[in-house]
């Protein structure tokens, strides 16, 4: 499936002109001499913004959330910008995995646009910082997280990452499904995970929790999880409602419990160069857009969890797990990463900014 429409903006008002002036210091030191980047610059702000067509990505399927604020957005922006901004949209991995659409958007082939979470970030090199967003229990909400993903600490981690990876994060706006837990048998407090055989995904800090508390992780393709585990090769796993749902493991799992452990916030990667190429009014018209399909992505993530969780409701045990005990068992863990996986201190910095955002 493919969609045209036009391009449009996104972000905050104070981000909006971080942004524009980002966008276009960029432009101005692809040259050595002053005068000629300054010139440049004024034509760019002073000239009609050129018409473009863009190509947005999305590695999910056609009716996912991601997928249907990725629709509304190329409706949205075709809109804002009278047609001069043009948007194709490839979802379900048309253009590659998450891995092949970031190659392409960093060399300017493939994709222009990706929309997904924050969390994938991290998988560039030069922007490691990002993993700390996914240390389990350091959110309580999509809210929470937005807004601290839009502090001027993290606007300034982006600009560091975009100009690292030659990909830039120009909104964050979307809610994305929490991970959860499910097992052939309750968990109600930490102490219960000891032993537990888990699929856990392939990323530092889901094997950093599940080790802290006892279970026995293992990697397992998303692909081969149904299998794994109704033969047992594992009695647990920790994807969300949607996920267990969708890929039918209540029919392999006895017991839900909704942790919420790990949280992410859908984002709008733009190729540094793309982004770059872009007048002022159609970076501003991305941004403001962006925000809006972000919030049908938070509307419809709202809608098929509410679905989601009836359906577990009516085939297993949902449990009410003690998530205190689980945060007082991880409490420390993940300092080892300070200064290794991301700065030094961040996560404590981090720490704070979800405080003054609850």
């Amino acid at each position: 499936m493919k969609k045209q429409s036009k391009s449009g903006s996104f972000r905050s008002a104070v981000g909006l002109a971080a942004v524009g002036v980002m966008g276009l210091t960029a432009c101005a030191t692809a040259t050595s001499e002053v005068e000629p980047e300054a010139t440049a610059i004024e034509s760019i702000e002073a000239s009609d913004c050129t018409p473009q067509n863009l190509r947005l990505a999305t590695i999910r399927t056609e009716d996912d959330p991601t997928t249907l604020g990725a629709l509304a957005f190329a409706e949205g922006i075709s809109e804002a910008t009278g047609g001069d901004l043009t948007v194709d949209v490839f979802p379900n991995g048309q253009l590659g995995g998450a891995s092949d659409i970031y190659a392409g958007m960093a060399s300017g082939q493939t994709a222009d646009i990706f929309y997904e979470g924050i969390s994938l970030y991290p998988t560039l090199e030069g922007a490691s910082a990002f993993t700390v967003v996914s240390v389990p229990f350091l959110w309580d909400s999509y809210e929470q997280m937005k807004a601290v993903l839009e502090t001027e600490k993290y606007r300034q981690l982006i600009d560091e990452a975009a100009e690292a990876t030659g990909v830039r994060v120009v909104a964050t706006a979307g809610d994305s499904a929490p991970r959860a837990l499910s097992a052939n048998r309750a968990i109600l407090t930490a102490a219960d995970m000891k032993g537990l055989a888990i699929r856990i995904a392939d990323a530092p800090m889901p094997q950093a929790f599940a080790l802290a508390v006892g279970a026995e992780p293992q990697v397992i393709a998303f692909a081969d999880l149904y299998l794994a585990l109704r033969q047992g090769v594992v009695d647990a796993q920790e994807n969300g409602a949607i996920t267990m749902v969708n890929q039918s493991l209540m029919e392999v799992q006895s017991h839900y419990m909704p942790t919420n452990y790990i949280r992410d916030v859908r984002s709008w990667y733009f190729s540094e160069t793309v982004w770059n190429s872009l007048c002022t009014d159609q970076q501003e018209a991305v941004v403001v857009e962006a925000e809006k399909a972000g919030a049908v992505n938070t509307a419809q993530v709202a809608e098929q969890t509410a679905t989601a969780m009836a359906t577990l409701e009516e085939n297993l045990e949902v449990v009410d797990v003690d998530v205190e005990s689980f945060r007082t068992a991880l409490e420390g863990v993940f300092e080892q990463f300070d200064g290794e996986v991301w700065p030094e201190g961040l996560l404590a910095e981090t720490r704070l900014l979800a405080q003054e955002n609850r």
